[in-house]
């Protein structure tokens, strides 16, 4: 979370760029994030002079040599407006476009970055803003990329949406990638799922990433991101890069369009909140994924996808709208019967209607699955989400204090705090799933269906098809007494009725 200080720090900037000309909200991002890229760049050279004047070493991969000194943030701030602007066009820039190597995915990406502030002064205001942001604490930097993104207040074109950062932990935390994973999100926009792993897996496994091999699995070949947005994958590159993951698999690949021969059974792990409600037409569409699922719509396309790009025992956690666990086409059914029949199906998160605002109102769930090409489905765990910590009207105000927000929070939550915020339930419950949860009721927030039960019911996933409603009995009373209450009731109705026409007269 960003405290309100920070907002206003960010709402100036946001308005200096918009009345300076920039009034496109992906560009401006894209501008910010170019300048925090290049200020973290020099936070990180700073630490690693530090570290090397500490043990007499040469520095480590340095970032930036005698020939580039000058290009860094440090230097460049404190020349003239006219002369910043000047090195920061044709200097710092065409540099940075060169940034990780003529081969890295980055530099691939950075190919075509682009300078667009048009003016010294907004640049100088934009300077002196982003040196007041504390870019060094905790996770600011995701957070600030957080709000930035909340600032565009619809969805994108194909059906994209920023997923919080809180439910992307929750899916991180219950998938719990470990060093020897290949994580993938073919549709990675700003790469918030892989950025969220990366953490997870250095926090977790600290001493795995000691060892030489672990540290080139984790910094070469441990995150995959696909996008066909340029901005995105620019934007996911540096995110990657500033999150100190070196070499990022970040690419252009039109997920759906593409035959996935290449990429077929290559990843374990796959973190993913693919475009909804997008259509494609038969002809536009990988042949590959059509003979898995006939369908014209994104959402299953994806899951189809998903199950082609897992390793057998590769593990899934997608959120898909609500319509993929309950519609009744063939396609519908068919993929939720290969998931059950063939894979392992192994639980569905319904999530409540307002997380995505304001982007979307649209109700969606997340679903697990593991690839087996086997079967594998005995029983599916339902949960039903009803709090996120956040209301859920388009504000999305955090209705606790910030240490007890997601899903592990900092501070223990009481009773009448968990109602507010369920997402640590979720985590406690998923790990019981398979003993105290198989005893849960039906009536309860989380419960097991068994596989007989979801075939019975044409492979429905809706939590509301199996959840059971508790109806309280209607207390017996004599029936004088429920005369009276009528009579008493009718006489009030009366009385009102009465009054109602001496104030019309």
């Amino acid at each position: 979370m960003i405290t309100g200080e920070l907002r206003s720090k960010i709402d100036r900037l946001w308005d200096a760029f918009w009345s300076g000309g920039i009034s496109n909200p992906l560009e401006v991002i894209e501008q910010i994030t170019y300048l925090m890229f290049i200020k973290r760049l020099d936070g990180i050279q700073t630490s690693k002079e530090r570290r090397a004047t500490r043990t007499g070493k040469p520095i480590d991969n340095p970032i930036y040599t005698d020939k580039t000194e000058d290009l860094r943030w440090s230097r460049f701030t404190e020349l003239q407006p006219e002369a910043m602007y000047e090195l920061v066009a044709n200097g710092v820039f065409p540099w940075l476009r060169q940034l990780g190597g003529q081969e890295s995915t980055y530099s691939h990406h950075m190919k075509d970055a682009r300078f667009t502030i048009p003016t010294p002064n907004l640049l100088t205001k934009a300077v002196d803003m982003l040196d007041e942001l504390p870019l060094d604490q905790g996770d600011v930097k995701g957070d600030l990329y957080e709000y930035m993104l909340s600032k565009i207040a619809t969805a994108g074109q194909n059906g994209q949406f920023r997923t919080p950062r809180h439910i992307i932990q929750l899916i991180v935390e219950m998938m719990n990638p470990s060093p020897g994973d290949e994580i993938c999100d073919p549709a990675c926009g700003t790469a918030g799922f892989l950025v969220a792993a990366a953490e997870y897996v250095r926090r977790e496994h600290a001493e795995s990433l000691l060892e030489r091999n672990q540290q080139q699995q984790f910094h070469n070949s441990m995150f995959h991101g696909f996008d066909f947005d340029s901005t995105m994958l620019r934007i996911a590159s540096m995110n990657m890069l500033l999150h100190e993951v070196e070499q990022p698999d970040i690419r252009y690949r039109d997920s759906l369009a593409q035959n996935v021969a290449d990429e077929t059974e290559r990843y374990s792990l796959i973190l993913a909140n693919p475009p909804f409600a997008g259509s494609l037409d038969y002809e536009t569409t990988a042949e590959d994924l059509l003979q898995v699922v006939k369908t014209k719509k994104t959402e299953l396309l994806f899951l189809a996808l998903f199950l082609r790009l897992l390793k057998p025992g590769g593990r899934a956690a997608v959120i898909v709208p609500d319509g993929v666990l309950f519609g009744s086409t063939k396609a519908h059914v068919g993929l939720r019967k290969m998931l059950v029949e063939n894979h392992k199906l192994d639980a569905i998160v319904k999530l409540p209607s307002g997380v995505f605002r304001p982007y979307a109102g649209v109700s969606t769930a997340i679903v697990f699955f593991t690839k087996t090409n086997a079967g594998g489905t005995d029983n599916v765990w339902f949960y039903d989400v009803t709090a996120d910590g956040y209301s859920l009207d388009d504000k999305r105000a955090p209705l606790l204090p910030e240490e007890k927000l997601g899903p592990s929070p900092k501070v223990a939550l009481d009773e009448a705090e968990q109602t507010q915020n369920n997402l640590p339930d979720v985590l406690a419950r998923w790990a019981r799933r398979n003993g105290s949860e198989l005893e849960r009721p039906r009536t309860a927030q989380s419960f097991i269906v068994p596989k007989v039960a979801i075939v019975a019911n044409n492979y429905d996933l809706s939590l509301n098809r199996y959840k059971e409603i508790v109806h309280q009995k209607d207390e017996q009373r004599p029936p004088l007494d429920v005369i009276a209450d009528l009579e008493s009731l009718e006489a009030e109705i009366q009385s009102g009725l009465s009054n109602l026409k001496g104030t019309l007269q």
